[in-house]
């Protein structure tokens, strides 16, 4: 095996992407060392290199070298093991990532309440992520594959499939036959779209300002696919449903005013649940008459474990087919390429995916 590798590093204080050659990882205690077979790219590695996040709990590594391996969709086989592996991993085996971990010192963790971390860390933000060749993964952040589940699809579950999925069953704790309005139709929205309709809300309304992405919107299973900037909008939002407004409605595009038009389409006892990232203010207009209507505003970040193994389930029984999800594969080497058309919105991805 080789001793060195590629990875796609941004440098945190110059805010500088580049394809490097760096030494392959060492797995310690509790960890695996995985081949990465695919890697998806998300909006938000494109914010990380913009700067408009950064990390908030960097590991001692991120700290001190000043720079990320970015990639928290990843899916490959097991490499090799470290030390104190517990697990019964064997090499070759297909995994899929976790996006993030625990920290291991808070008190939750400590006293080990599931599901509950005061500081997680996010794969390719806080620590190394998977836009490499192989990549550290502490044993219980993989989940294993099943056979047939290619590895394209397999690695955008967390995150891509995985928010949406929590955000919709979990914050918007949708119902059948209820309204429900999407704001975006990219990456995380026409995910949003498909699993709207797998729990049976109705209607779904999609919102993006692209005719390319009303069309996908539509194809994915949205009921009625809008254009945000339309003088007829808040009427046909109105008319969709039958009057009411929307019970449920999602930001995925993390864009100020796509949050003002969901909150202004909300009908009585509606929730708007905010999935897409911004450091943009939310401001409620007129917040005498949200009160007045038991309106809610529920903030949404990422998934569970149990999510991902739900989806993997899902998707591997045939109820979901993400084959459609996957615009174009991208070399490792030609990772900078990939940013940039996700930036410009070349061809409209859904989602690229780096294949070392």
């Amino acid at each position: 095996m080789n001793t060195s590798m590629l990875a796609g590093r941004l440098h945190l204080d110059t805010l500088t992407f580049a394809v490097e050659e760096v030494p392959v990882p060492v797995p310690g205690p509790g960890e695996v060392l995985v081949e990465v077979r695919a890697a998806g790219v998300c909006l938000s590695d494109l914010h990380l290199i913009d700067g408009s996040i950064s990390p908030i709990f960097p590991v001692d590594a991120v700290r001190e070298s000043g720079a990320v391996t970015l990639g928290h969709e990843v899916a490959g086989v097991v490499h090799a093991l470290g030390p104190d592996v517990r697990g019964a991993w064997v090499q070759g085996q297909p995994v899929v990532l976790q996006a993030g971990q625990t920290c291991g010192e808070c008190e939750d963790c400590v006293v080990r309440r599931r599901g509950s971390c005061r500081q997680p860390l996010t794969r390719g933000v806080d620590y190394d992520g998977g836009w490499a060749q192989y990549t550290l993964a502490r044993e219980d952040t993989l989940v294993p594959l099943p056979d047939g589940l290619p590895f394209d699809q397999a690695a955008i579950i967390p995150d891509a499939v995985s928010t949406p999925y929590a955000a919709i069953v979990e914050a918007g704790a949708v119902r059948p036959a209820q309204s429900v309005g999407i704001w975006g139709a990219g990456g995380i929205g026409a995910h949003g779209i498909r699993i709207a309709r797998l729990v049976g809300a109705a209607p779904i309304i999609a919102i993006d300002p692209l005719p390319g992405a009303r069309e996908r919107a539509l194809a994915f299973g949205a009921d009625l696919a809008l254009d945000p900037t339309a003088p007829d909008f808040a009427q046909a939002v109105h008319q969709a449903t039958a009057g009411q407004g929307l019970q449920v409605a999602f930001d995925f595009a993390g864009v100020g005013a796509a949050r003002t038009q969901a909150t202004a389409a909300l009908g009585p006892g509606g929730v708007l649940v905010l999935a897409g990232l911004t450091p943009e203010p939310h401001t409620v207009g007129d917040s005498v008459n949200f009160c007045f209507q038991n309106q809610q505003i529920r903030g949404h970040y990422g998934s569970s474990e149990d999510h991902v193994e739900q989806l993997i389930r899902l998707v591997s029984a045939g109820r979901l087919d993400l084959a459609p999800s996957i615009t174009a594969q991208v070399s490792l080497a030609e990772a900078a390429d990939a940013v940039a058309r996700l930036d410009k919105k070349i061809d409209d991805p859904i989602r690229l995916v780096l294949t070392p």
